[in-house]
């Protein structure tokens, strides 16, 4: 019996290895998938114009990943999910997808760098929810397990914005400083930040460190177990869009996923204008934070999501479903408030930037959580669809063709100065506009959004596959 016993525990002691070796996979697949996206996304806002394009090359360049998030919602995930393995796809995908994004670092031309851009952003933004198809098909409790491997993508995001505090570095002036001691070094190093062309040149760092790291996912995904494609059964509806826009017929449904769109495009201004307006001088209206410093601030977002995540579940309980949405939304409208009228006030704009957590917990995570306790399970795949369009799709392709030129045409003055032309950014005024939209969507939900209290007999003629 005792021999019986000690083969029971190895065993279950052995099970419990093998469950934890998985979930350490599973969480260091989600730290690299979004430290891919977290190197290169926050500074090539201003990287673009930086280097010269024009405000609709820009949106351009910017528009791919909206674009290729629209098409992944409805195609590509979709085949990707039913042809392939999903450890194959996303071992391929994140190999040319990360020469591609790689590739970004070394042109300067705007066709190879749309075209590269294009190329990655078609191959990555499927990888998003293959990630989390291979996540839960290898959890035992996915309810228990997946918010743990998930904050690994957070994590990852976090770690992308480090190494450029020391990648931004104007190393000359440190050599000339001669600091003594490490203490010194390290304190002369972290004040050193490049400025002006050798900033923008340096950027280019981020396309390359994204690149490699995908290289590296590229690899590290023949390691995660084998998750086999997901065959069609007979009562799946072959083109899931339609059974998701169906959805839209219900009043509750049409005003929430309106609002999304309107904070999905409230949130993208804030990745569109944030970096150039933490790095422009005070002089110029912006905040005045060295270069290496731009990224490591802005992630303080990042931290305060993971924080704010802890305690959702009891501000769902104390305030429901509608005033956490709008708490979320009036936190954009709160932050760009004060951009606007304390910009010189840098410990100030550093501290704001934990409203993020607050913007995306309450809100976009909202929005999911709600989707799945409100909707039946043969309609929530296409319901997160749906609202996935919105919130990665048509709210950051519009913020992404409208800031740019924003920026260029309305919010920018043009002065002569001994004959050279001075451009001066209004800042106050164009951060005004989105937090006045912002605080317009708070009031719209307030208003508009009622959704019945037993929803799922209300949305079951949704479900029903069209004939």
């Amino acid at each position: 019996m005792s021999s019986t016993n000690t083969q029971a525990g190895q065993a279950t002691a052995a099970g419990e290895s093998s469950e934890g070796g998985i979930r350490l996979k599973l969480f260091l697949m989600m730290v690299l998938q979004f430290f891919i996206w977290g190197a290169w996304l926050p500074l090539i806002f201003a990287y673009l114009p930086g280097i010269g394009f024009t405000p609709w090359q820009v949106s351009l360049i910017l528009n791919a990943f909206p674009v290729a998030a629209i098409i992944g919602m409805f195609f590509s995930n979709q085949w990707a999910d039913r042809n392939f393995s999903a450890e194959k796809f996303l071992a391929f995908s994140h190999l040319v997808g990360g020469l591609a994004i790689m590739g970004c670092g070394f042109t300067k031309s705007f066709v190879p760098f749309f075209l590269l851009m294009l190329v990655h952003c078609l191959l990555y933004v499927p990888t998003i929810s293959i990630t989390n198809s291979i996540a839960f098909a290898n959890m035992k409790d996915p309810a228990k397990e997946f918010g743990l491997v998930r904050m690994g993508g957070t994590i990852g995001w976090i770690l992308a914005a480090w190494p450029f505090t020391f990648i931004f570095v104007d190393w000359a002036k440190v050599e000339a400083a001669k600091p003594e001691g490490f203490v010194a070094w390290l304190g002369t190093v972290l004040g050193s930040g490049l400025t002006g062309d050798a900033l923008m040149d340096a950027t280019k760092w981020t396309f390359i460190v994204a690149g490699i790291a995908s290289i590296v996912l590229a690899a590290f995904s023949l390691l995660l177990p084998h998750t086999p494609a997901k065959k069609p059964t007979g009562q799946e509806e072959s083109f899931a869009a339609l059974q998701a826009i169906r959805l839209l017929k219900h009043p509750f449904v049409l005003v929430l996923w309106l609002v999304t769109f309107i904070d999905a495009f409230v949130h993208n201004c804030y990745f569109n204008w944030t970096g150039g307006f933490l790095q422009a001088s005070r002089e110029a209206g912006g905040v005045g934070i060295a270069g290496n410093w731009v990224m490591p601030v802005m992630s303080v977002g990042q931290i305060a999501e993971i924080l704010t995540m802890f305690f959702l579940g009891m501000t769902l309980k104390n305030l429901g479903w509608r005033w956490t949405m709008i708490v979320g939304i009036l936190g954009h409208a709160l932050r760009f408030f004060v951009y606007a009228f304390f910009p010189e006030n840098q410990n100030l704009i550093i501290l704001v930037q934990i409203l993020h957590g607050i913007c995306y917990a309450f809100f976009f995570a909202t929005v999911y959580i709600f989707v799945d306790a409100y909707f039946p399970k043969d309609v929530r795949s296409s319901a997160q669809g749906l609202f996935n369009v919105m919130i990665l799709g048509v709210g950051a392709l519009v913020a992404n063709s409208v800031c740019p030129w924003l920026m260029e045409n309305v919010f920018t003055s043009t002065t002569l100065i001994d004959g050279v032309e001075s451009k001066t950014v209004d800042f106050k005024n164009m951060f005004l506009f989105p937090s006045a939209v912002a605080a317009l969507a708070a009031i719209a939900l307030a208003v508009f959004f009622h959704p019945p209290k037993q929803v799922d007999a209300t949305l079951d003629g949704a479900s029903a596959p069209a004939h």
